[in-house]
């Protein structure tokens, strides 16, 4: 299925890819690619973590559907650069997904919306994020505090809520319960299905996507530290699989409260068993460990696997 996928992509491209098939006991790295072709595909826009010592924009992923850039998946800092970059336009964009509410998977937000002044015509994008708690505010309340009328730190972009004083961007928030016991569905359209559901990154509110297309599955997991059980069947049958890998086997207690650690990650990928298992969220000393830690996680999970660079394109080949 692969050749098939690979016809659509220029020889260059092809190339790259050709060189990224994964060996035992290592991820290739992910190639970088435009990823403006036919049928659909993964790219990374940030492929860091919240410290600039990896020397990459923080988290946020875009889900290509034959030439446009439809969906988002988190904005971390860094990431309007790497939009511009890889060529997607925010008049083609669906749906925005906020996992959570740190800074590296939410800072760029703002600076991308802002670009709703500038479309061509009015378009409106859907906007969902986690329910909040005592110490984070939920996907409504964040976009309040940002953008609210009078209020907000960005009070002059309060016309997004309605695409008016200037604007012709329409921002549809919506809040996602982390805490449900199955997943919800919050965007439908031209045959794609994009859920929610909450896992645990710490005492964090936040959300993993699944996107179902009619050419395969694709399941990204936010920062966690894998103790939800919930998460593998919510990732159960996925063609790309996508999972952070921002710490150490021999991480502080703090730390492991946050992330999992490479051997967790490698029995949920094992356990999910995906065709494509798609490292990110690389920290510095994750970087420098970085063979180390894909063997314990390739200890577990045997597939194929790629570690994730700023504008790597995975093709989706089902």
């Amino acid at each position: 299925m692969m050749i098939k996928t690979l016809r659509l992509l220029s020889l260059a491209t092809a190339l790259a890819l050709s060189s990224a098939v994964a060996v035992p006991g290592q991820a290739q790295e992910a190639p970088i690619a435009r990823c403006t072709t036919s049928g659909i595909a993964l790219q990374l826009l940030g492929s860091g973590g919240p410290i600039s010592d990896d020397a990459r924009a923080s988290s946020g992923a875009i889900i290509w559907i034959n030439g446009k850039a439809r969906i988002l998946i988190d904005a971390g800092g860094g990431t309007y650069l790497r939009y511009g970059q890889s060529g997607a336009r925010l008049e083609d964009l669906d749906f925005i997904g906020i996992s959570h509410f740190h800074t590296d998977h939410s800072a760029d937000l703002p600076a991308i919306l802002k670009g709703g002044y500038f479309l061509a015509s009015s378009h409106r994008v859907k906007l969902v994020g986690p329910t909040g708690d005592a110490n984070f505010p939920s996907m409504s309340t964040f976009f309040k505090r940002e953008f609210g009328k009078g209020q907000g730190a960005f009070a002059y972009l309060s016309g997004l809520s309605s695409a008016s004083d200037g604007l012709k961007l329409a921002v549809e928030t919506a809040d996602v319960n982390v805490k449900a016991e199955r997943p919800t569905v919050v965007w439908r359209g031209d045959g794609v299905t994009i859920s929610a559901y909450g896992i645990p990154h710490g005492d964090v509110p936040t959300l993993a996507y699944r996107i179902e297309t009619p050419k395969g599955v694709i399941v990204l997991s936010a920062d966690q530290n894998g103790s939800r059980k919930g998460f593998v069947d919510f990732a159960k049958g996925a063609d790309i699989l996508m999972m952070p890998a921002a710490i150490d086997n021999d991480a502080d207690a703090a730390s492991r409260f946050l992330h999992a650690t490479p051997d967790i990650v490698g029995r949920i990928a094992a356990q999910v068993n995906p065709h494509m298992l798609v490292l990110d969220h690389f920290m510095g000393r994750a970087l420098r460990d970085k063979d180390h830690n894909v063997q314990i996680i390739r200890g577990f999970y045997h597939g194929s696997a790629l570690a994730g660079r700023d504008l790597s394109c995975v093709p989706l080949s089902h």
